[in-house]
């Protein structure tokens, strides 16, 4: 991968990428595996974008895809190319704050397509965005995102485990 393809198709997106990869990962290492392979997986197939939908819903796409097969596949993958970015790493670390770690804990709790759906949300995308993203119909996302929001806070408050 170019450093010029980096700089201008991958990381003024990397926050996307970021917040999607955490929400699926516990550990710094697991993030940067997954964040390398979500990159990787762009290059690889950016030449199939066919520009129906915006180049950031495409990020959201590939990142989703790529940590939800990592969660089923169950195995930690060592890359032996670059280390990820100075400023990938740096946005990491933003998450430092104690009440965002709160949250993402409690959004690891929630099931695959949830966790999904509220990363999306939180990053305003419309209900229709949404929808194209996860493969469903806009109807479904808003019933879904207020019964997340019920579970989030119930997590959040301590009252379920």
């Amino acid at each position: 991968m170019s450093s010029d393809f980096y700089t201008t198709f991958i990381l003024p997106y990397s926050g996307i990428i970021i917040k999607i990869c955490r929400a699926y990962t516990n550990t710094q290492e697991d993030f940067e595996d997954y964040y390398q392979e979500v990159c990787l997986q762009i290059w690889k197939s950016h030449a199939n974008f066919r520009e129906q939908s915006e180049w950031s819903t495409w990020i959201y796409r590939i990142s989703l895809n790529v940590c939800l097969t990592f969660l089923k596949k169950k195995k930690k993958h060592h890359f032996v190319s670059d280390a990820m970015p100075d400023e990938a790493i740096e946005d990491s670390r933003s998450f430092v704050d104690e009440s965002l770690n709160q949250l993402f804990q409690a959004i690891r709790q929630l099931s695959e397509i949830d966790r999904a759906v509220i990363m999306l949300y939180l990053e305003e995308k419309s209900y229709q965005e949404i929808a194209e993203i996860i493969g469903t119909n806009q109807n479904n996302i808003g019933v879904r995102i207020k019964r997340i929001k019920e579970r989030l806070k119930k997590l959040l408050d301590g009252k379920v485990n």
